[in-house]
């Protein structure tokens, strides 16, 4: 009875992870999403710089 209740607390353990993992995700592909364009402008100054 003891193992059965510490197997299920690790099989929750797995999910709460699953889920902090999936927020981060959609958290950092919103900023991606809204610096991008203002990143991508930054390297195409360096790109130009260095070239000239």
């Amino acid at each position: 009875m003891l193992r059965s209740f510490f197997a299920k607390e690790e099989g929750q353990g797995l999910v709460e992870y699953a889920l902090i993992l999936v927020l981060i995700a959609i958290v950092v592909i919103g900023i991606l999403t809204l610096l991008g364009r203002k990143v991508s402008a930054v390297f195409s100054q360096i790109n130009s710089g260095l070239t000239t």
